[in-house]
């Protein structure tokens, strides 16, 4: 176990790994269940997506677990599912087989600009600042996300000003204008209070200190307590699921897999030429939301606890193969995106829920072993992630947040040229739900201050490229 983990050697123990793995486990887990809901409005057999959606997961978290070594889990990522289904699907009009051929190149693009290098020379060319403003933002972002989950947050929508994605409001997805208003929802319902108790039972235990070891034990101790306290509250549902169901999913998984090579998949997806154009940008946007995605969550949480450290990112500029953490762990996430359109599901990458297995002591791959084992223990017992509810893992992500924040004190604020890009890394990142698209308007705005102070030369040619592009996919969209 130390000779192929390093646990000790990572300042870890076995206890404290897996640990991390069962609360990255239980915080990303609702990507089991959402992910079919929103791809099987496609026309994908949800239940086939359901299964595409955990060996997906299991296979790319193994191989960045026993191939990278970092505690790192993935699954299909949210955002990029719903661009594959109301984006690819319903608004360029693709079909899901077609939707999956382009995944499927994605995944082989990332993979030939990680193993030529250009993706450990776009973190390169991320100056300083702006990676700390990148670590700070996800902190804000990973926080949002756990108020998301917790269900403090309501949105007021005006007449007109959303749409409805499909024939029935009350199941189908919908898309507000900027006009929605967020607003605190009001402490009445068992779920809110949930999320309200087990807030302040994990701040309670971080600041008291659980024998000298607050994080991990404190996260452990709050998300165990607060589901056992769901239980008579009715949130905490302890039905374990159904297996009948078992036969057909691997029956409707046979559509999926390797559909994406079908006559319905990449033999029809170039079959017309005047589509190609649509098709390679496409591909483009898919590809840059999901590089940009997993750079931004690997500087975020990497940096911060260690995991990559100063030194393994200087030894990638000299690196031949895949020899230090991060190269391996760019490699992995690569993989996974084709392994996932695969079997049967949108783009699969690196998740930052991760974080909250990483603030629980997670420092090697095997917290990502035990995670893809959790995984696979839902085939059998479909519901066995829905025991824990999301409400006993928002504090998680909350507490997670907050301890990020903390890159932010290497920013210069005082200081507009520095500011100024900085804000949007660090705070647009959580407005706008993404963390690409946080990293595409610092871009933009860090030229923008260089060519205005007459420092052009100061910005590296790769960033002047990668702005560029993201430009390009940004009006490219708008004309869709």
């Amino acid at each position: 176990m130390e000779a192929l983990f390093k646990i000790k050697q990572s300042g870890s123990s076995i206890p404290r790994e897996i640990i991390a793995g069962l609360t990255t486990f239980f915080a990303m887990s609702y990507i089991i269940f959402v992910n079919p809901q929103i791809l099987g409005e496609t026309g994908i057999p949800q239940n086939a997506v359901f299964l595409a959606t955990i060996f997906a997961s299991v296979a790319g978290t193994l191989v960045m677990g026993l191939f990278a070594n970092v505690p790192y889990a993935q699954a299909p990522g949210m955002g990029l599912n719903a661009f594959f289904t109301y984006t690819v699907c319903m608004g360029l009009k693709f079909s899901w087989q077609e939707a999956l051929a382009m995944v499927f190149l994605c995944g082989i693009i990332n993979i030939l600009i990680t193993v030529t290098k250009l993706r450990r020379s776009i973190i390169r060319s991320i100056p300083p600042s702006l990676q700390h403003a990148i670590g700070g933002g996800i902190g804000i972002f990973i926080a949002y996300i756990g108020v998301k989950n917790a269900g403090l947050l309501k949105f007021s929508l005006d007449p007109g000003t959303y749409t409805v994605f499909g024939p029935d409001p009350a199941t189908s997805a919908a898309e507000a204008t900027s006009a929605a208003v967020p607003g605190l929802v009001n402490f009445n319902t068992p779920g809110v209070l949930l999320s309200l108790i087990g807030l302040v039972l994990l701040m309670v235990l971080l600041v008291v200190k659980i024998k000298g070891k607050p994080f991990p034990a404190a996260i452990l101790v709050s998300i165990i307590v607060t589901t056992l306290i769901g239980i008579p509250l009715g949130v905490t549902d302890f039905h374990v699921g159904k297996t009948e169901g078992l036969r057909e999913a691997f029956a409707a998984l046979g559509t999926t897999f390797g559909a994406a090579f079908g006559k319905d998949g990449m033999q029809h997806l170039f079959g017309d030429a005047s589509r190609i154009p649509l098709v390679l940008m496409t591909i483009f946007a898919f590809s840059l939301s999901d590089t940009f995605d997993t750079i931004g969550t690997f500087i975020g949480t990497g940096r911060q606890s260690g995991i990559f450290s100063e030194s393994d990112e200087l030894a990638m500029q000299d690196s031949k193969g895949f020899k230090t953490k991060m190269d391996k762990a760019l490699f992995a996430d690569s993989v996974a995106t084709s392994v996932g359109a695969l079997f049967g599901t949108s783009n699969t990458t690196t998740y930052v829920e991760s974080a909250a297995g990483i603030g629980a002591g997670g420092r090697t791959g095997f917290t990502s072993v035990i995670t893809a084992l959790m995984m696979l223990l839902c085939i059998p017992l479909v519901s066995i992630a829905g025991v824990v509810p999301s409400q006993a893992t928002a504090a998680a992500l909350i507490a997670v947040g907050i301890m990020m924040l903390s890159s932010f004190r290497e920013i210069k604020w005082n200081e507009l040229g520095e500011a100024i890009p900085a804000f949007f890394a660090g705070v647009f990142m959580a407005m706008a739900y993404s963390i690409s698209y946080g990293i595409a308007a610092s871009f933009f705005f860090y030229c923008i201050v260089k060519v205005c102070k007459k420092q052009a030369k100061d910005v590296h040619p790769i960033l002047w490229v990668a702005t560029a592009l993201f430009i390009a996919n940004f009006v490219i969209l708008a004309l869709l």
